[in-house]
């Protein structure tokens, strides 16, 4: 079973960028989002996503916190692009940057269009309780906040948050 462990921070300064090992331009669209099924009780959500000249299907559980089922597969990349120019209800833009720091892989997504300004950190780690290098331009925790899932951001983008959302707060 396909299982990730991912934990997703806001950015806390950009002494990160001079880690970077390369960065790529990613487009995504949900095909079936965590809430689009039997008024929002679905139990997972499918995207797509091209990076270059790859594409993949993905699919990933509707559940919260940092332990979620997820499944890829690689897609050729036509039926990717035609699946989100004709099936998708948008699309998610970003660049996401690589970084490696004391062995762990952080991948930082930077967001453009609509999401524009939003920045975020995403580590996969190997087991829930899994120590990993936190440096100084690790900020804010957000990943048990669902307006910062990907999915969510095509229906209410980064540009339509309040200050007090931006800043990762809970009840905003």
């Amino acid at each position: 079973m396909g299982v990730e462990i991912e934990r997703k921070f806001l950015l806390a300064g950009d002494g990160w960028r001079a880690l970077v090992e390369r960065s790529e331009p990613i487009a995504q669209g949900y095909l079936v989002g965590m809430g689009a099924i039997e008024g929002g009780h679905a139990k997972s959500s499918v995207r797509v996503r091209i990076s270059g000249e790859q594409a993949w299907l993905n699919i990933k559980s509707a559940t919260l916190g940092i332990e979620r089922q997820e499944y890829e597969y690689p897609v050729p990349f036509a039926d990717a692009r035609h699946m989100l120019d004709t099936l998708a209800d948008g699309v998610v833009e970003k660049v996401r940057h690589h970084v490696m720091l004391d062995g762990a892989h952080f991948e930082i997504d930077e967001f453009t269009g609509a999401n524009a300004g939003l920045v975020v950190a995403e580590i996969e780690l190997d087991a829930v309780d899994a120590a990993y290098p936190q440096p100084a331009w690790l900020g804010l925790e957000v990943s048990d906040l669902v307006r910062y899932y990907n999915v969510n951001l095509i229906d209410r983008p980064y540009r339509d948050w309040t200050p007090a959302e931006r800043e990762g707060k809970e009840n905003a």
